[in-house]
This record gives C-alpha cells, structure tokens and sequence, in this order.
C-alpha cells in the first residue's frame, strides 16, 4: 500500500506532469518546484482541485542561495591554540541546479486530504528580484510577503501593500541577504545636543564569529557509570 507522501506525489505528477519537479526532501515530505511563469496557475489548482485542496498557505519565506553550498569551520573540535581567525573555507559540489539566488517556498496544508507540500519558485533574477503575489490565492500571503520583503529584498508583483513590516522607518538594506553585514551599516544613538536619536554609521569592528564546538563530556564516561559518590577513581579512566 502506497505511503501517504506516495500518493501526494503520483497525485501531484498525474495533475501537473513537467509543470512541477520534485526536489529533495526530509522526513517523508513532498516537495516541489515550479516555474515563475507558471507560479499562480499551479497555486490556484492547488488550491481548487478536488484531487488537492491546498486550502491553507501555513508559511511563505524568502531563500537567498548565494553562499549556498559554502561551508566554514569545517571541524568536530577545538584546538590547542583555539580558532584564531584561521577560517576553512571549503565548496563541496552541490548536485541541486538551481536557477537563480532568490526564492520563495511555500508551505501548504490540505485540511481536507491531510497532506503537506512544500513548494519552491525562484525569482526573476534582477535588482530587485521579482515573483507574483499569491495574496490573491491566500489571503494569509499578505503579511508573510512583506516580511520577505522587508528581509530579502523580493518584489512580489500585485500585492496590495507591499512595504517593511520588522525593520525601522527608513531602513536601507535587507538584513537576511547572504551580502548584507552581520554588523549592519548604521547604528542609532540618542543625541543630548539635538536631543533626538540620530543615524550614524556603526562603530563596531567587523570579526569572524567562533563557531559553537560540541565537546565531548566525561560525565558520560562508561567508566564512571555506578560509582559512588566520593569513591576513588583510576587515573586515566577519565576522558
């Protein structure tokens, strides 16, 4: 008997056929990729047909793919001099092609078949990067595509309201870009002479983050197991 991710997905195929392909997944999800073109096309079906009934949009979230397949600190362990600012930067080969930095993934919920997919459409490459609006479709897309927006930079095309929801008045930049700083561009202080706050640019030295290192602890040492408080332990049973 098929699986219930299974039958999504054959559900899926026999519907749209070239118009989504399935990307990969964790946990048994279904996941899938459609075209910008064909974006609110395949939403709508989604959410209409019979067969589907995508009737809830649970989350919507901007991905920025720019340093995708990068990885730093690639160590299970400190060193006797620590970290310094020796960075290992390495770039294994990332199999999954990918057809612009920008994306959009959709989380839908069908209450009616209790199914979960996930959907992935990459934006129209450009400054800034450009996608369809599925507010139309769920109406529950407003607030979560201002905060794309906001965050990333992502034009969403036909939104009603399409302005900052988290950041300040005024804000330039987008934070959850992979180029923005960590430490940001400017920094806000309350000026006594003017008696106000004022913008200023920021002061803090730029660094490279220490990474968290999962250290191994020998209060889980096999041979500590079972021995009584204040009992003398051999020398070199400790890790």
């Amino acid at each position: 008997m098929p699986s219930r991710s299974e039958t999504l997905a054959s559900t899926l195929t026999a519907r749209f056929g070239e118009r989504l392909r399935f990307i990969p997944a964790v946990a048994g999800d279904v996941a899938a990729e459609v075209a910008a073109d064909q974006l609110l096309n395949v939403c709508r079906e989604l959410r209409d047909h019979a067969d589907l009934r995508f009737e809830q949009l649970i989350d919507l979230s901007g991905v920025d793919y720019l340093e995708f397949g990068k990885e730093e600190w690639s160590t299970y362990g400190s060193t006797a001099t620590g970290f310094s600012r020796g960075v290992n930067r390495v770039r294994p080969v990332v199999g999954e092609p990918r057809s612009g930095r920008f994306a959009v993934t959709y989380q839908l919920l069908s209450v009616t078949h209790n199914w979960r997919l996930r959907l992935r459409c990459f934006a129209i490459d450009g400054e800034p990067p450009l996608i369809d609006s599925v507010n139309d479709i769920w109406a529950s897309a407003n607030w979560y595509e201002r905060e794309a927006f906001d965050l990333y930079g992502l034009m969403f095309q036909g939104h009603p309201d399409l302005r900052r929801i988290l950041t300040d008045y005024g804000f330039i930049g987008h934070p959850f870009r992979k180029d923005f700083p960590l430490i940001g561009n400017v920094e806000v202080k309350y000026d006594t002479a003017k008696g106000r706050v004022v913008y200023q640019p920021v002061s803090i030295e730029p660094r490279t983050l220490v990474p968290r290192v999962i250290r191994e602890d020998n209060r889980y040492d096999q041979s500590l197991h079972d021995v009584p408080v204040g009992a003398q332990v051999e020398s070199g049973s400790r890790g």
